[in-house]
């Protein structure tokens, strides 16, 4: 089974996210970072997807709504996995996640998942230091990734592998 992950990272936690999740995937595994590369990405080429992206100012980036819009129903058709980096925890990081993907996605999905982040507040342009400093009082860099659920959705993921 060939699996495809689609990202978009700013600050490089969700390259290391999806890094991580490789290693732990069963069957090759082919990653594309959407701030990185612009070529258009063919679906059929992949028996499973995976979409992740991180919050910045509440949002996920503008380049995975895109990838999600121009691929929508392609993907309601494919094995799905979503997963999310933010800093936030409990409940407000459901919502982040339910506004970040669209309902029909998370229900079709196999495996979803909130893997914590970082704010990394040194790689950070001086405009992302000012809010974050004012929103959330953080000043220096801030580790709070959960390598646990990332592993357990690599297991639901390559559960899912085992029955194809």
């Amino acid at each position: 089974m060939k699996s495809l992950i689609v990202y978009c990272s700013s600050h490089g936690t969700t390259e290391k996210v999806v890094g991580i999740l490789s290693d732990y995937l069963a069957g090759e595994v082919v990653s594309v970072d959407l701030k990185k590369d612009n070529n258009i990405i063919d679906l059929k080429n992949y028996d499973a997807v995976i979409i992740g992206g991180s919050i910045h100012a509440g949002m996920i980036q503008r380049r995975i709504k895109k990838f999600i819009q121009t691929h929508h129903d392609e993907l309601v058709d494919k094995e799905l996995g979503l997963f999310l980096v933010c800093m936030r925890e409990g409940d407000f990081a459901v919502e982040q996640f339910n506004n970040a993907y669209p309902q029909d996605l998370r229900k079709n999905s196999v495996a979803l998942g909130l893997f914590g982040g970082e704010f990394l507040v040194s790689k950070m342009n001086f405009f992302e230091r000012q809010v974050v400093k004012k929103v959330d009082g953080i000043t220096t860099d801030q580790y709070k990734l959960d390598l646990e659920a990332i592993r357990e959705f690599a297991t639901r993921f390559n559960d899912l592998k085992m029955m194809v």
